[in-house]
């Protein structure tokens, strides 16, 4: 493979390009891959995926809660209108506090511990939800379930790729998406087909702790990073865990060298100075840029308020079967995501992806802004927490253009900018910056949530609810720029080919 980096780089034609996927360590990689056993690295990504199914079933758990808590005969746990919307949106800012503090976990405990770690918090939130005899309870359970949701969200992306081998990368790393949606579609089925019958508003936190202990019950037997474990100095039981996840009978020990050189060109700590190295500062720009803007595509607030936007719009579609079924369209779209990441690959996705938003977000705000008020069922001066609350007009077959139009918007998301921007922020991130960055990546991502969840409101009240969608539409223009002009492609590589990429600049290691 050095021989052929001995050819001039100032040439960018074919021939330069060319012995590095025809080298015969590519083709003993394609054989190595196939050789494989996958069976106890299913397992372990299952062990630590089961982390994103307990954040997905607190993040929507206000969905049912909070009309039961409005309807509350005490007035201690009595939500109201001022109330109600902080007993949705803390949970953000205890996410946001998770991914600062795995800053520092991610390196210190470790990839798995850190995901371990993130049951505590998680368990007592659930404890005092379902316990909880005053405001600041249930306020407090959400900020500890959201915190142990940030430092999963930040963690187990690293964990899924440093585990995981470039055949199957991809379809592992929308495993995370696929557990939330599926958490929320459960919390949907326990809050809508068992009301009263044997579970309420606590009950169903006291079902959100067991996922949390089953995921600590199953990591006790997984193994850590190969390569956190090298990073630690920890040879021996990095070449162990490898052997299990790989298998015995297997050349896990050529990865095993692979993964120990590229540790071994990197420092245990990133200096200040270093952050001008194209090397380090690149890949997090890219990593946290798509982080922001996967957030300001608008899809934290539309999934929030969805119930309101469809009423405010007069779909044809009863309130308590939109979280359903858009739960279903989510699901279903990630899995197609996940079976064509490492066949497609990771850019066209993205493409497409950023493609329908745009297309969902324009026909929605254009929808809004012409169709009179009379047809689409908005209330002049008309909040829209308030308009949650009317009487459905009458059945009115054009409101099958929002529907229609935010179906298409949560299916775009969950093929490409919802899985890939979580997948690629554990590939790209460098070895020695990876812990740190990637906690900063999940505190830009909640942070934007929060803020822009915080402003939904004030500014459909003042400027109309055509505004915000234009301004997602935007942004999803925006996206597709980000992608073509700064996001690299890295199906079928693997970390180190990635990293080696950032560090020399050469498109010969992703192609």
């Amino acid at each position: 493979m050095e021989r052929g980096d001995r050819q001039p780089l100032v040439r960018k034609s074919s021939s330069s390009y060319r012995t590095f996927p025809e080298s015969a360590a590519r083709r003993l990689d394609k054989e190595y891959l196939r050789s494989l056993h996958n069976k106890r690295l299913y397992l372990a990504v299952f062990a630590a995926v089961l982390g994103n199914f307990s954040f997905g079933f607190a993040l929507v758990y206000p969905s049912p809660v909070i009309p039961a808590l409005e309807a509350h005969p005490s007035p201690a746990l009595r939500l109201d209108q001022h109330t109600a919307p902080w007993f949705g949106s803390v949970f953000t800012l205890g996410a946001a506090a998770g991914g600062l503090s795995t800053m520092l976990l991610n390196d210190c405990l470790g990839r798995k511990l850190s995901i371990m770690f993130s049951a505590l918090p998680s368990a007592l939130g659930y404890a005092l939800l379902a316990g909880a005899q005053g405001l600041w309870m249930l306020l407090l359970g959400r900020v500890l379930t959201g915190y142990a949701g940030g430092v999963t969200s930040a963690s187990i992306p690293v964990y899924i790729s440093e585990i995981s081998h470039p055949g199957v990368r991809g379809m592992l790393g929308a495993c995370p998406q696929i557990m939330a949606v599926l958490g929320s579609l459960v919390l949907y089925a326990l809050g809508k087909y068992l009301p009263g019958l044997v579970l309420d508003w606590r009950w169903l936190a006291v079902a959100g702790e067991v996922p949390v202990f089953a995921m600590v019950l199953l990591l006790c037997f997984m193994p850590n990073s190969p390569r956190f474990l090298l990073s630690q100095g920890k040879e021996e039981e990095a070449l162990g865990s490898l052997c299990w996840l790989r298998g015995e009978d297997t050349d896990y020990a050529r990865e095993y060298e692979q993964i120990k050189d590229s540790v071994r060109k990197q420092s245990r700590r990133v200096s200040c100075a270093e952050l001008k190295d194209p090397f380090l500062y690149k890949p997090i720009l890219i990593a946290g840029g798509m982080r922001f803007l996967q957030q300001l595509s608008g899809v934290t607030c539309i999934l929030v308020y969805l119930q309101p936007i469809f009423k405010k719009t007069s779909v044809i579609l009863k309130a308590e079967y939109d979280a359903a079924l858009v739960g279903l369209v989510r699901l279903s779209a990630v899995a197609i995501a996940a079976v064509s990441m490492d066949k497609a690959g990771r850019k066209i996705l993205l493409f497409v992806s950023a493609g329908v938003m745009l297309v969902s977000n324009l026909t929605m705000g254009l929808y809004i802004h012409f169709v009179p008020a009379s047809h689409n069922g908005t209330v002049a001066n008309a909040t829209l927490v308030s308009s949650a609350h009317l009487s459905a007009e009458p059945i009115n077959y054009i409101t099958l253009i929002p529907l229609l139009a935010t179906m298409f918007f949560i299916m775009g998301y969950a093929m490409g900018w919802g899985p890939i921007t979580w997948l690629l922020m554990s590939e790209i991130l460098p070895l020695k910056a990876r812990g740190v960055a990637s906690g900063l990546c999940v505190v830009v991502s909640w942070l934007t949530a929060f803020t822009l969840t915080q402003f939904f409101l004030p500014v459909v009240n003042a400027f109309g609810l055509e505004v915000p969608f234009l301004f997602f539409a935007v942004i999803s223009a925006g996206n597709i720029l980000f992608t073509g002009c700064c996001v690299p492609e890295t199906k079928g590589r693997s970390l180190e080919q990635i990293e080696a990429f950032f560090r020399t600049g050469r498109r010969s290691f992703l192609r």
